[in-house]
């Protein structure tokens, strides 16, 4: 099974992901690891959501 980055949702095998990496940091989830979907993300106050039709939510 195959891997995606939640930031630009490439393959992490394939390409440099180290501007990724930075942002992961600052920002929640934009793609799904496991399908590379775009996310339905919300951010408040206390945290944020990130939802893919396939595979849930992520909270963070």
């Amino acid at each position: 099974m195959s891997s995606f980055c939640d930031q630009c949702g490439s393959l992490l095998e394939v390409g440099d992901h180290v501007r990724c990496a930075a942002r992961q940091r600052l920002e929640p989830p934009r793609f799904c690891p496991e399908c590379a979907r775009r996310m339905v993300v919300q951010v408040t106050p206390a945290g944020w959501t990130a939802r893919c039709s396939r595979h849930g939510e992520r909270r963070g």
